[in-house]
Formats: structure tokens, sequence, C-alpha cells
């Protein structure tokens, strides 16, 4: 847990009501999207459910690798077995002598190639979709700090003409107000608002050591590093609630420094933005009324 020191270091602009619109907003998303979907559950086997489609696309070329890997450990497996069988000292009391099998060499060359070609084209063209950046409609600056995440919203301007900047912070337990939808370790203070549907460029950085920004059911994972701009994008497809983590060992509390992203509509997007340039703890109360307005409708439909 971050020590009461190192919170005290950090910037003033945040927490003063935030906490509690945080927990409504987030409460009533959770609501209607499984929090499985959004955060690593109890027992899970395998990735998170994908909520964009480079991550879909991760999954979809995890089972093809899967469905070569199973026949090529159980060949090997039978064919240890066989050879272990057959060729032991009381079944072949005297060893063959043979030293080359042209069809043989032929094969164990020729087979392997063919499998990494298979794996080479989806595999290059996976690469090629998560490190080339499409035309962005939102470009976010993080930061890694020791141990929390700052992020800047580079074409979101204040009313002091700065862009709009927030820290994010770990909530400790006696903060927590709803433990069911804030989750321990992974819930924080200000969370990042993204509109549904839209690329969001993402600039990395560090502040002192390097930093991981992994988000697990977007498909993200890209380093921070100190001295160098580092850079990703995600366009998530159905709104919602998503948690990750420092992906890198960055010190003592590094296992207390995740990371929220609020995914909204459009609608609601745009309102946290305009309250966001004046005051961005009214800008998360704002954004908690429009998504429990917007969940009450549809529930009464």
């Amino acid at each position: 847990m971050q020590s009461k020191t190192m919170v005290a270091c950090l910037p003033t602009m945040r927490r003063v009501g935030v906490v509690a619109a945080l927990a409504a907003g987030a409460g009533v998303f959770a609501a209607t999207v499984p929090a499985a979907a959004n955060q690593p559950v109890p027992w899970q086997m395998g990735m998170q459910p994908a909520a964009t489609a480079v991550h879909d696309h991760i999954h979809s070329f995890a089972a093809f690798t899967f469905w070569i890997i199973v026949p090529i450990t159980l060949f090997v497996a039978g064919l240890l077995a066989y050879v272990a069988i057959r060729f032991n000292a009381k079944s072949n009391p005297v060893p063959s002598r043979t030293t080359h099998h042209t069809g043989l060499e032929v094969a164990w060359t020729l087979i392997p190639i063919l499998i990494l070609v298979a794996l080479a084209i989806p595999s290059f063209r996976l690469l090629y979709e998560e490190v080339v950046i499409p035309p962005s409609d939102l470009t976010i600056k993080v930061t890694g700090y020791q141990w929390y995440w700052g992020y800047e919203y580079t074409g979101l301007i204040s009313d002091k003409q700065k862009p709009v900047t927030f820290d994010s912070v770990m909530l400790e337990d006696a903060k927590r107000k709803d433990p069911i939808r804030q989750p321990r370790l992974l819930a924080v203070d200000n969370e990042v608002v993204v509109p549904v549907g839209k690329v969001v460029r993402l600039q990395l950085t560090g502040a002192d050591v390097i930093h991981s920004w992994a988000m697990p059911s977007f498909g993200v994972k890209m380093d921070a590093e100190p001295g160098r701009l580092n850079e990703t994008w995600f366009k998530a497809e159905r709104p919602g609630v998503y948690y990750g983590q420092c992906s890198e060992l960055c010190g003592r509390d590094h296992a207390f420094m995740p990371i929220t992203v609020h995914v909204v509509t459009a609608e609601q997007y745009a309102g946290w933005a305009e309250a966001a340039r004046h005051d961005l703890d009214d800008a998360y109360r704002r954004l908690a009324a429009a998504v429990a307005s917007d969940a009450t409708r549809l529930a009464t439909r």
C-alpha cells in the first residue's frame, strides 16, 4: 500500500468529491457490463475477453498457435514413447548403425520451415496492426511515476490555456466506498475517460524509472521509459470500466499503480471533456450523473 508520505507529495489537483462520483458511475456501468469482461476473476483461464479489434485478433492468433502446438506436442510425446519402448536395450539388443536417411532429413528440415512460415504470416500482420497507429481522434500523454500515473489530454485545453492534466492514484482500502464496484488494488481516484469507438493515441514516457502501461482487455502493453516517447493505440468497442496495471518491475510499490480506463458514449465524453476544462472534480461528478441517467433510461425501456 502506498505510504502516506508518497501520497502527500502528489499534486493536490484531485480527490474532493471524486471518489463518490466514480463509485456511482462505475457501479452503474458494472451493472450493465459483466465484471469478468473487464478485470481478472478467480481461477481465470486464458486471456480476458477482448474489448478491441486488436485484442480480438490476438485471441485468434493465440487459438491458431494453440492448434499448431498441440499436434507437435502429441507427436513428440508419442515419438519419445515409441523410441523408449521399441529401441531400449531389451527390445533391440543389436542397435542399427544407420547414420543418414535422406527422406527423414528433408522432412525434419522442411516441416519446421513450413510451420514457422504459417506462424510468421499472421504474427507479422498482427504486429503491423499493433505498431502502425491509424489517424487518431484523441491523444493522451501518459507519464509513469513512482508509483502512480500522470495523464495529459494534449488536445483538451483548460480555461488556463493548458492541456487538461491529472494524476491517477490507487484507492487505498479506507477510501473504497464500494468493494464490489471498486476492486481492490485496481480502482483509482481519477480514471482515464475516453469515448467508445474512437482511436485513442497514447504517448508514453517515464519520469524516473521504466514503467509499463498494460491494459489486458485492449491488448495493449507499452513501456514508459525516461527520456523516450513510446506510442501505442487502442479503439474500445464497448462502454465499460477496464482495469490494468503497471507491468514492469519499477520499485517498491510496483504492485500498487493500477490503470483504470472508463469508456463512455460520445455524448458522455463530450460532457466530461467540457466540464474538465474548468473543474476536473465537477467533470467526474457530471459523468457519473450522466452514466446513471442513461443506465436508468435503458433499464426502464
